[in-house]
């Protein structure tokens, strides 16, 4: 326990509440530029479709799925710790990685072959008639949302390895692991930010 706190549990909430102020302003963050994208597609309707119809489906579900089993193994990390299992917690941490970097691979190969076929806004844009206006607006948003959650996913990696690098040290027990929830609220937090996104992105065609 650090000097500044009256308790444990003092230590624990305070560690909680930060965690949740964080992701309150990075949900501001986000909800901003969710909210001009669907203001934007209300704009130019047969724009934004015309682009999602070129968005990659396959790989950005399989990216769904793969994103939601780290959850799955990451909350199983924080269930083993709870029953004094830093082992499985270590096991849980390092399948998480896995995924996650499974997903930004993905993510990478779908990145280029975007721009492999033109889809980056510009004077080359390879969509052309009279919704190419909004067919760039839309992967505008695209790329920066992407990246967005690509990097907060490198976070989630760093964050991840450094709660598994700590119950290798022997940090975590049943009786303390607040590091551990607290990275799970920021692991799932990115998830249900591409929770977001993989509808706007993939599913406004259909």
């Amino acid at each position: 326990m650090h000097f500044q706190y009256s308790s444990a549990e003092h230590q624990a909430e305070s560690a909680m509440s930060g965690m949740w102020l964080f992701l309150a302003q990075e949900i501001l963050f986000f909800g901003a530029l969710v909210f001009v994208w669907v203001y934007c597609c209300y704009q130019h309707p047969a724009g934004f479709r015309l682009a999602t119809q070129h968005a990659n489906l396959l790989i950005g579900s399989i990216n769904t799925a793969v994103l939601l089993t780290s959850s799955f193994t990451f909350t199983a990390g924080l269930l083993a710790i709870e029953r004094g299992e830093p082992r499985r917690l270590i096991q849980a941490c390092f399948a998480t990685i896995g995924l996650g970097v499974v997903f930004l691979l993905l993510k990478g190969v779908e990145w280029f072959k975007d721009v492999g076929d033109g889809l980056v806004p510009g004077a080359h844009f390879s969509l052309t008639g009279p919704d190419s206006g909004g067919a760039q607006i839309f992967y505008v948003f695209y790329y920066v949302a992407t990246v967005l959650h690509a990097l907060h996913m490198i976070i989630g990696i760093g964050l991840v390895l450094w709660i598994a690098w700590r119950a290798r040290r022997g940090d975590f027990s049943r009786a303390w692991s607040t590091p551990v929830e607290v990275v799970g609220l920021y692991w799932s937090f990115v998830d249900v930010v591409w929770l977001t996104l993989y509808p706007l992105i993939y599913l406004a065609a259909l």
